[in-house]
């Protein structure tokens, strides 16, 4: 097996909506995509799945070394062979790999965030610095795209915790700032399954209030002349806008016990929809 059928396989195994707009790119760009995934496949199941915590560790500190080695142009992994080539074409960081890592380990250190400010460094390490380095491969000319890149990180990754909050309780884990739930008077117990409706109500809404505010932000920093460039980001962001929509208009007094899904129809016609913002 090749390391961009490594790659390719770690795509087709997860199902993400990652791979939707993947079909609007050249096969350099797509074939960088797919690695820049894979990778973050790799540390993210480590977060997720390790249960001793120094092994954990131990595997994300493995990555770590292992991104030096990717930089030194010796890489012994798959998927840092399959990066080594976008990482010299599209010239890409290599703090921003680190950061991703560093996002894992928050993982592995956290499964409670005190206030929004805290969650917003998990965000940016998980989501934002992905974000910014698929901006890198899509390419751009003004700098005030990775602003764009960083903002709307933060608001998929919000959406994320939106969707799978239940899920996630489910788990420990809890990425609803604590002083949220103190806010609303919502005991972390009661989090759990047994939130008074109303309470519940008002929590959630204040956290999809929180998530628009960020697409907001982001689609208004996109610089014109870089929106055909950064199409295969904008069908994520709407994708993942319209599922915001989706369980802001569920019910989400049963948000903990549902998780929200949009058909692939759905998400194919709102592929379209932002291929026609951009081109009218």
């Amino acid at each position: 097996m090749t390391p961009d059928q490594y790659c390719k396989n770690k795509l087709k195994e997860s199902k993400t909506n990652f791979a939707l707009p993947f079909i609007f790119l050249n096969p350099q760009k797509k074939k960088a995509l797919i690695a820049l995934y894979a990778f973050c496949r790799e540390v993210d199941d480590i977060a997720d799945n390790c249960i001793e915590y120094e092994v954990g560790l131990a595997k994300l500190n493995w990555w770590h070394s292992e991104i030096n080695n990717l930089y030194q142009d010796n890489p012994q992994h798959p998927v840092t062979k399959a990066l080594l080539e976008p990482v010299c074409k599209y010239n890409l960081n290599q703090n921003y790999f680190i950061e991703i890592i560093d996002g894992m380990k928050m993982d592995l250190d956290f499964n409670r965030y005190e206030d929004f400010k805290q969650l917003q460094l998990y965000t940016y390490r998980a989501a934002s610095v992905v974000g910014i380095l698929a901006a890198h491969i899509f390419g751009f000319e003004n700098k005030k795209t990775l602003d764009y890149a960083h903002n709307l990180g933060i608001a998929l990754q919000l959406t994320n915790i939106i969707r799978d909050v239940g899920e996630d309780i489910r788990r420990n884990r809890i990425y609803i700032p604590l002083n949220d739930l103190k806010q609303f008077k919502i005991d972390e117990n009661d989090f759990k399954g047994h939130a008074d409706p109303k309470k519940l109500i008002n929590l959630m809404e204040y956290q999809i209030l929180r998530a628009k505010s960020f697409y907001s932000k982001a689609f208004s920093l996109l610089p014109k002349e870089d929106k055909n460039r950064q199409l295969p980001g904008m069908m994520m962001g709407y994708i993942y806008y319209d599922l915001l929509l989706s369980i802001e208009e569920g019910n989400l007094a049963n948000i903990l016990n549902e998780r929200t899904q949009l058909t692939p129809i759905r998400k194919f016609y709102i592929i379209l929809k932002t291929i026609l913002k951009i081109i009218t």
